[in-house]
């Protein structure tokens, strides 16, 4: 049985980035996979790689059919075209550590959705602090964003069990609105408490920029008021943990522009954790 994982890359302006990201996928000991870049601003990204030496016949080269067309519709572009059994997310400023996908692809054997600890990083590669890591486990959904504070887009997921599409009109909060659309499929996802995913906090990215909030607050409320009508289809109590979680995290969004002022370099993370407590 096919194990190949598609890993889906959407690349905007990602010259000075897009060749350690590539890197991280080639040194996986994980060695069935396609590499789908996705250039979103017209670039010819096979030749910026070849300019540093990385040529890989694993490596697909589309374009989202636009300029400036968003992530979204990247990752949507390539999902529509991929025929492999499993995919993957992996932004063009992100790597993966060597044993992400064997990882992942192991844990697949039983379900069918996996999400993994981040390590998250600035624009250096130097470590900030860890999220969700721990002891591996299975999540409900209402658990799932208890554990996982940060982003989203670790995941592995098999298509064939659950599958969805970016929603272009949100901001923000793709990942976790794309993560619900899988849980409609399957009760729960796969955490694996190692960090396996280098996520990377750049100062004016969509998670740490200075003028986000607005964007941010107006993506959460809706995706509450998406649970609170239904449209996942999860039981009550998953409803209800997401609904707290996304509520303080709503109620911590004003205030963080402040916080960040008087602690700049302040994460986000570390702005959120104590109010879950």
């Amino acid at each position: 049985m096919s194990q190949t994982v598609s890993v889906i890359t959407p690349a905007y302006e990602a010259h000075a980035t897009i060749g350690t990201t590539v890197a991280s996928v080639i040194g996986q000991t994980h060695p069935d996979w396609q590499l789908w870049i996705i250039a979103d601003d017209g670039e010819d990204y096979a030749a910026v790689l070849a300019d540093a030496g990385i040529r890989d016949s694993r490596i697909m080269h589309i374009t989202s059919g636009g300029l400036g067309r968003g992530a979204s519709n990247a990752r949507n572009v390539a999902l529509e075209q991929i025929s492999t059994p499993y995919a993957a997310i992996l932004d063009a400023d992100d790597r993966l550590k060597p044993q992400k996908l064997e990882l992942a692809v192991a844990a697949l054997a039983e379900h069918a959705i996996v999400t993994t600890a981040l390590d998250v990083m600035d624009e250096q590669f130097n470590h900030l602090r860890l999220v969700g890591q721990g002891p591996d486990r299975a999540l409900d959904p209402g658990q799932h964003k208890w554990v996982s504070l940060s982003m989203d887009s670790m995941l592995v997921w098999d298509r064939r069990r659950a599958d969805g599409r970016y929603d272009p009109t949100m901001s923000n909060m793709t990942d976790l609105e794309f993560l619900l659309q899988l849980y409609t499929s399957v009760p729960h996802s796969y955490h694996l408490g190692t960090p396996l995913h280098d996520y990377i906090k750049r100062s004016a990215s969509m998670s740490n920029g200075a003028n986000v909030t607005a964007g941010m607050m107006a993506s959460k409320a809706t995706i509450l008021r998406r649970l609170r009508a239904g449209a996942y289809g999860l039981p009550a109590e998953d409803v209800a943990g997401l609904e707290k979680f996304l509520e303080i995290s709503l109620a911590a969004e004003p205030l963080y522009p402040p916080a960040l002022a008087r602690q700049p370099g302040l994460l986000f993370e570390d702005h959120l954790e104590p109010r879950l407590r």
